[in-house]
């Protein structure tokens, strides 16, 4: 494997329970800078007599809560163009990263939104801000992903308004891990052991040393979805899980992002063997100076305040004129594979 740059500092064990301290709070900061959810959490909400437009954004948004038959309701967020018509659209399903939420990539959404996307994103049950119970239980990610794609286009209210043959993925860290499992990956999860023995400071080692390891797959199968047609996957989680045998299914196109200085998921690890194990050469950007959470959009001057883990600036990166660039990206590669 080639070494790592030596500009980047991956974290050590005791930064890391500093990182696991502060992260958590600061996404829950995150989340709770903008609009609450309704509270009632007794049954599906509608998602036409619940919803708010930004003029300017021209952006329907309306929350959801989906029964899931194998555990609690999941929590999730559609945006739709406000003029959009009644057939035909496509979308794009998003998954956060380690203990975010639906909201953790609300700019991207919005942007997709206006772009002519109808969007919803899921809170991971039990891997989000108020609840990290099953923080390290992988499986369950792609699984609930699943869910949230089945109940838009059978139940939804709106479902007519969606092209079921047009389905995208978008996903962040575990996330990124998430939409490359969903789309037919098969990862080796026997792999953490070893990844952890020789690197028991990153953060991914942390957090199973507290957590507990994946849950064995053994009389079980990875829950894949063959409606999801493309797939951008930032900065992925457990990369090291992926070998040329196990993304041989994931035939789609894939767009593949890497932050040059990431110090949560540092290079080699991570992004570098899923884009050499994928059957298809993806569309490959690696983004100079970025670190990890630069994937996130920038934060508010009160969230910087509440949340500095996530919103203190990369050195010489400017996020907001980032992710400008990485929304269009985005609009760019799903308009071309869907």
């Amino acid at each position: 494997m080639p070494a790592r740059t030596s500009a980047i500092n991956p974290l050590t064990q005791e930064s890391f329970m500093s990182l696991t301290a502060a992260l958590i709070p600061a996404l829950a900061a995150l989340a709770l800078q903008t609009a609450p959810v309704s509270k009632d959490r007794s049954g599906p909400m509608a998602s036409t007599a619940m919803t708010a437009t930004t003029e300017a954004q021209a952006v329907t948004f309306a929350p959801l809560e989906i029964p899931d038959g194998a555990g609690p309701a999941i929590e999730a967020g559609v945006w739709t163009p406000a003029d959009r018509p009644r057939a035909g659209l496509p979308l794009v399903v998003i998954s956060h990263g380690n203990g975010g939420d639906f909201r953790s990539h609300e700019a991207t959404a919005r942007a997709l939104a206006e772009a002519g996307f109808i969007v919803a994103a899921l809170t991971h049950t039990g891997d989000n801000w108020r609840d990290q119970s099953q923080a390290t239980n992988m499986p369950q990610r792609p699984r609930q992903l699943h869910v949230l794609i089945d109940y838009l286009v059978k139940d939804w209210a709106d479902r007519d308004a969606i092209d079921p043959r047009r389905i995208g993925a978008f996903g962040f860290s575990s996330g990124g891990f998430t939409v490359l499992t969903a789309a037919g990956g098969e990862p080796d999860l026997a792999r953490i052991g070893e990844h952890c023995r020789a690197h028991p400071d990153f953060y991914d080692c942390g957090l199973v040393a507290t957590r507990g390891a994946p849950p064995s797959l053994e009389g079980q199968a990875w829950v894949h979805d063959a409606r999801i047609k493309s797939v951008v996957a930032a900065a992925p989680a457990l990369g090291f899980s992926f070998t040329p045998e196990a993304l041989s299914g994931l035939t789609q196109p894939v767009q593949l992002w890497r932050a040059e200085n990431d110090r949560v998921l540092p290079s080699p690890f991570y992004v570098e063997p899923v884009r050499d194990a994928l059957p298809r050469s993806p569309e490959y950007h690696s983004v100079a100076g970025a670190d990890h959470f630069d994937f996130l959009p920038p934060c508010s001057a009160r969230l910087a305040a509440l949340a500095p883990m996530i919103c203190t600036p990369t050195p010489g990166f400017d996020r907001a004129a980032f992710q400008d660039r990485f929304n269009r990206a985005l609009i760019g590669f799903f308009r071309r594979t869907l």
